[in-house]
């Protein structure tokens, strides 16, 4: 694959391939199966790996999927990451398992409240120290720890993600840890751009991990990505990437292919038309964002709806209403709240929220309606506006 000129960052060794240091930027993806599912999840992962993964990442939120993390290490060669959530004591039974763990600043908070983060990022430093495996600070735009969300101003996104990022870094650094990477990820592709340029000139010492959080379903979903990755590297920002899209499990492969399609046509010069980043950027239309499927989606039928409620809002295209699409307990209760109209995938119910505002929890079998019903409320306000 042709080679792309970066900025230069510190090497980051992640298992058997590395980032950072001149090495070519790395394409990544997350596995979609349930964790303690090992036959699927063993198969997903070697699926992965042979698509041209250098690493994969697997989410653990229960002992029962660190005791399942066991047997997938011991019949997988690959190069594995684990995503822990809110429990980060479970990092000492699967660091030595892993090649890399990510933890999201935002998450510390939830368990142990009372307990300095600072103690918390150490006990993660030193027990993958322990270990021998890497870490990414992974900052998302809508888990953003409150103490830092504090500091900015309301509509300020991608102040408390650079101070986050930047306060973890520092840290980090202080207790000798160095071999991590940042990633600063949002549903919008300029505010991505913006967050890592930033974060690029305070830090460039830092391997970056670059993309598009809950870019969305393909094709959409590959041009929001695109649009940020496009420019990004093209300045010579980012040494690893994932293209986060919601896809069936059988699809996972479409991440590494559009992730190593990006580096191609960057290398090559080869870059979206203003056309279509206009269709997919210019403000006053529909949006909808979707998270990534994972192995916290509480339900398979997640990417399912996701696919009917693009179906079923086009009809709403020419309106300025975002409806955010989650699949989890992780980023749905969290990432719905800044949509105009939020839908929450539990496993049997889904919920529903109005900026914010949660409207009910419906059947998947009655939560198009119900949306519909909303969509048709937020369209008749912006028809009456005064100032449409």
């Amino acid at each position: 694959m042709p080679t792309i000129d970066r900025n230069p960052t510190r090497l980051v060794q992640i298992g058997s391939t590395a980032i950072g240091g001149g090495r070519p930027v790395l394409v990544q993806s997350m596995c979609a199966t349930k964790t303690s599912d090992v036959e699927a999840t063993v198969e997903q992962v070697e699926h992965l790996d042979k698509a041209g993964a250098g690493v994969v990442r697997i989410a653990v939120d229960t002992p029962r999927d660190a005791r399942a993390l066991a047997e997938i290490r011991d019949r997988s060669m690959a190069n594995l990451s684990v995503d822990l959530q809110e429990n980060y004591r479970v990092a000492k039974e699967v660091a030595p398992l892993v090649d890399k763990i990510r933890y999201n600043p935002g998450h510390l908070y939830h368990h142990e409240p009372d307990r300095p983060w600072q103690d918390k990022v150490r006990f993660l430093a030193d027990t993958a120290a322990a270990a021998d495996c890497a870490i990414r600070v992974g900052v998302n735009c809508g888990s953003v720890d409150p103490a830092i969300q504090n500091r900015f101003e309301a509509d300020d996104s991608i102040g408390p993600m650079l101070a986050s990022a930047l306060e973890h870094c520092e840290f980090l650094d202080s207790i000798g840890f160095r071999r991590y990477c940042v990633s600063l990820k949002d549903s919008d592709p300029a505010k991505v751009i913006e967050a890592n340029r930033r974060f690029a000139v305070q830090r460039p010492d830092v391997p970056l991990h670059l993309g598009v959080t809950e870019a969305g379903m393909p094709p959409e979903g590959i041009v929001k990505t695109r649009i940020a990755l496009e420019r990004l590297l093209s300045e010579g920002i980012g040494d690893t990437l994932r293209v986060s899209l919601t896809v069936p499990n059988s699809q996972k492969h479409q991440e590494i292919e559009a992730g190593r399609q990006i580096l191609a046509d960057v290398a090559a010069g080869n870059f979206q038309t203003p056309a279509q980043i206009a269709e997919a950027t210019t403000p006053g239309r529909l949006n909808i964002i979707s998270c990534p499927s994972c192995s916290r989606v509480q339900n398979g039928d997640f990417v399912e709806l996701a696919q009917q409620i693009r179906e079923m809002t086009a009809y709403a295209a020419q309106y300025p209403i975002t409806i955010a699409v989650m699949g989890c307990r992780v980023n749905g209760p969290g990432e719905t709240d800044d949509a105009d109209l939020g839908v929450w995938c539990g496993p049997t119910q889904v919920n529903l929220k109005r900026r914010g505002e949660k409207v009910g929890s419906f059947n998947y079998d009655e939560i198009l309606e119900k949306l519909r019903e909303e969509l048709d409320k937020l369209i008749g306000e912006l028809q009456n506006s005064p100032e449409r």
